[in-house]
């Protein structure tokens, strides 16, 4: 397709140019192209040119945002450069909201650092949220590849120095950040969500002990990553009901998950809460726990173990009707006195996870049946042998009689009907219903989903640091990357997967001629209008930098 002209000669003498779009055809019958009119823009003394200039600008939004500002330019500009700058204009406008360019730059003061450490810090949450690398990547994505205010260019050596005086502010940064997302979510900090995970590293020994520890930072542990053949460490995250995490916690690698959660209730004591239910799962089920929880007025839902557990067997063979609160949930309340304290126990029940655990112990049964079809004839250290190779989810219904054969066993099977789609929940509180009880656990899946994004979304690992403070200050700034997201989910309701597609596209361009050298970014598409509005901010100036040459 291309633009061409048309002369025609009037009656009186004088031509006439016409502005025609057209476009070649094949002509089989004649053996050439023959070029077809596609639209006639009129004479061309008389043409809408600001028209055209609008058809243009519209064609072009479909390339790229590099040929789209390549063709803004004029005969004397060069075009130098594109660099992407949708994504950290936002984020860097959510960390100006939350007022953490404000708390930096004072915790600053009276510090011989670089001025420019704000800005650093920032640089890398924003490049662990666009696109997570080791800290030698993000120089070369600050200085070649993107575009940050005030940021120009990046050297490891700032990298590392940031990342230690962000572990130095952790404690006056995190409450500073929690409480300016507070004023701007307008959260609800009634229920406070906790819940560990695990990190390994790739390297074939554990740290040695330091400063009078028993073991080092990164050591063997149980994974919650099935590699228990790698050292690991162990990381806590406190997120709100609507899944903002307000602060993250690291320990070694061999940490229990019985005695962080009190930890975590001290470090956020001074926050003045007020009244806060935690909600964990059974692993920080304990006696000790609960009533921790329950000092300075606070509260608790935890999830209980239901087999092996004799509280949980008592309240289960409770009598009582289910009341049903959502289409695939029932829930029933009992109370337990031990004459010391009074605890309340709900019994949850999921119908189709019900059949789902039917489904599956029926394969698992079968599965054993099969292994154990035959092994009568067989010696006694060879049924022994079989049995110890069994996986624990079959071995849980194999029982050996008293002469040594192996069996199904049938009580078993019938215990674990009783429980099939059924989890229990335990509170000390009077004030919540059956239902907020419930429905407050479910919500303990934003945490889940918190770890989910942390790992894969966020590149939390591979971890390229093996000292402490570093992976420390390494896990913060995922914490911060993870906030920053969850932030522009919320008020965007998309996910930052999508979010990013859209902001990626908006670029700024260099171009550079004899006058001196311009900075000018690409039209707002209206999606990220959209986006900018909904965050609250204000789209950014079409020409962030003009220079002009300077004299020879």
């Amino acid at each position: 397709m291309y633009l061409r002209t048309v002369k025609r000669k009037r009656s009186d003498g004088t031509q006439v140019a016409y502005l025609q779009l057209a476009h070649n055809d094949w002509d089989s019958a004649a053996g050439h192209s023959v070029p077809r009119v596609v639209h006639s823009f009129g004479r061309a003394d008389t043409v809408d040119r600001d028209a055209i200039a609008r058809l243009i600008g519209s064609l072009s939004r479909l390339l790229p945002p590099g040929d789209h500002l390549a063709m803004s330019g004029t005969d004397d500009l060069e075009f130098v450069e594109s660099r992407p700058m949708g994504a950290n204009y936002v984020l860097d406008g959510v960390w100006s909201q939350l007022g953490i360019d404000k708390t930096l730059r004072g915790l600053l003061k009276g510090r011989r650092l670089d001025p420019k450490m704000e800005r650093v810090l920032f640089a890398l949450v924003a490049n662990r949220a666009v696109d997570p690398g080791s800290k030698l990547a993000a120089t070369g994505w600050v200085t070649e590849r993107t575009h940050i205010d005030g940021l120009t260019d990046l050297d490891s050596d700032s990298c590392y120095r940031a990342m230690d005086w962000l572990l130095e502010c952790e404690t006056e940064l995190a409450e500073s950040v929690y409480w300016a997302t507070a004023d701007l979510l307008n959260l609800e900090v009634d229920l406070l969500f906790f819940d560990t995970t695990s990190t390994y590293f790739e390297t074939p020994t554990a740290d040695q002990p330091a400063d009078g520890a028993t073991v080092g930072f990164r050591t063997w542990g149980k994974s919650k990553d099935h590699r228990n053949d790698l050292p690991q460490i162990v990381i806590g995250m406190a997120v709100t009901r609507t899944g903002i995490p307000i602060r993250v916690w690291s320990w070694s690698g061999n940490t229990g998950d019985q005695p962080l959660i009190r930890q975590v209730k001290d470090d956020l004591a001074d926050w003045r809460l007020g009244h806060v239910i935690w909600v964990a799962d059974r692993g920080f089920s304990s006696a000790e726990n609960r009533r921790y929880l329950q000092r300075a007025g606070g509260n608790y839902i935890i999830g209980e173990k239901i087999r092996g557990n004799t509280e949980a067997a008592t309240a289960l063979a409770r009598p009582g009707r289910y009341h049903e609160i959502r289409h695939n949930m029932r829930v029933k309340e009992v109370g337990i006195d031990d004459g010391a304290a009074r605890d309340r126990f709900v019994i949850c029940h999921n119908p189709e996870q019900a059949e789902r655990d039917q489904t599956i112990r029926t394969q698992l049964v079968e599965r054993l049946q099969t292994a154990i079809d035959g092994t009568d004839q067989a010696t006694h250290d060879e049924r022994v042998a079989l049995a110890a190779g069994l996986p624990a989810a079959v071995r849980r219904y194999l029982r050996t009689t008293k002469t040594g054969l192996l069996r199904v066993d049938k009580t078993a099977i019938r215990a674990e009907t009783k429980l099939d789609g059924k989890y229990l929940l335990r509170t000390a509180d009077p004030s919540l219903s059956a239902e907020d009880i419930a429905l407050g656990y479910k919500q303990l899946l934003e945490v889940e989903r918190g770890w989910r994004d942390m790992k894969s979304t966020l590149d939390l690992r591979p971890v390229y640091h093996r000292l402490e403070d570093r992976i420390r200050a390494h896990v913060l700034l995922c914490w911060l990357a993870l906030l920053h997201i969850r932030i522009v989910e919320s008020r965007t309701n998309q996910t930052w997967t999508n979010l990013r597609h859209q902001l990626d596209q908006m670029h700024l361009g260099t171009f550079t001629g004899p006058a001196g050298t311009i900075r000018r970014r690409t039209a707002t598409t209206p999606d990220q209008k959209a986006i900018l509005a909904a965050v609250g901010l204000k789209e950014p100036a079409d020409y962030t930098s003009i220079q002009p040459a300077t004299p020879a």
